[in-house]
């Protein structure tokens, strides 16, 4: 069983929905990313997803672009993202991480390569935004052959023959994007959101987490009541982005902690 799975299984016999926080690899500097990934496990995290830094980052909003701009002022790509990772598993070997970005980074490395790489690291899953399901068997066969969970994106526009792709395709969980836009966005309608994932759950079998609009403990525990996982990614990188950079370990650890606090106060039947 993945690192995901288990996960996934660990939080149900618990009756727990899983928090999943995203950041930016490198920012606000690369020292400053392994150090975050520990802290955010430390806060509750139960999956980590690290964004790969990219210089056109189409579904972000202005706060993650931001992120990956710092980011890119140190250089920091793909290589050095895996590196982190690897750097991060001297210590923690149980906490799942999902890379998160685009296609251009794995086609400048190969699939072949990346996914070899990703492996000895200590990566369990990708979530490459711009590869829609169509046109991506060739690299999903890559992430299986080294069992490395292939994540991908749905949204609310999403057409159903396009679900029911996902549905034969994605491991580890489906990423349910809660609203129509570039994340950040805060315009959260809840009733869509659970008329969609009653759709979702008609066919896929695998956790849905459900990200983009959740500031707040508030909006996270109303999506821990309907999702499996909550995602959480501009809030946090906002956090980071105000913070002194003495003070962003700590900062980040209130916030990640106050979320984790309002997604456990949420009462689970499975």
């Amino acid at each position: 069983m993945s690192r995901i799975a288990t996960v996934f299984d660990r939080l149900r016999q618990q009756n727990k929905k899983a928090l999943i926080p995203f950041i930016t690899a490198g920012d606000p500097d690369p020292a400053m990313t392994v150090p975050l990934m520990h802290g955010l496990v430390k806060a509750g995290a139960d999956i980590i997803e690290l964004g790969v830094p990219f210089s056109d980052p189409m579904a972000d909003g202005p706060t993650i672009q931001r992120s990956s701009e710092r980011a890119l002022k140190y250089h920091v790509g793909l290589k050095d993202v895996l590196t982190m990772v690897e750097e991060f598993r001297k210590n923690d070997m149980r906490t799942p991480v999902v890379l998160m970005g685009y296609a251009n980074p794995v086609e400048a490395m190969g699939y072949g390569k990346f996914s070899t790489r990703a492996k000895e690291c200590g990566v369990d899953g990708v979530l490459t935004v711009d590869y829609p399901p169509e046109e991506c068997v060739e690299w999903v066969e890559h992430l299986r052959q080294k069992e490395l969970d292939a994540v991908f994106l749905l949204s609310p526009t999403t057409p159903q023959t396009r679900i029911e792709q996902v549905a034969k395709m994605a491991q580890g969980y489906v990423y349910y994007v809660s609203l129509k836009g570039v994340t950040g966005a805060s315009h959260l309608d809840l009733s869509e959101v659970a008329n969609k994932l009653i759709q979702l759950r008609s066919c896929i079998s695998i956790p849905i987490g459900v990200g983009f609009g959740i500031r707040d403990g508030v909006t996270a525990k109303a999506i821990a009541g309907l999702a499996d996982a909550v995602v959480v990614g501009s809030r946090i990188i906002e956090e980071i982005e105000k913070s002194p950079r003495a003070e962003v370990l700590t900062n980040v650890d209130r916030l990640v902690k106050g979320l984790r606090s309002a997604i456990d106060e949420v009462s689970i039947k499975y």
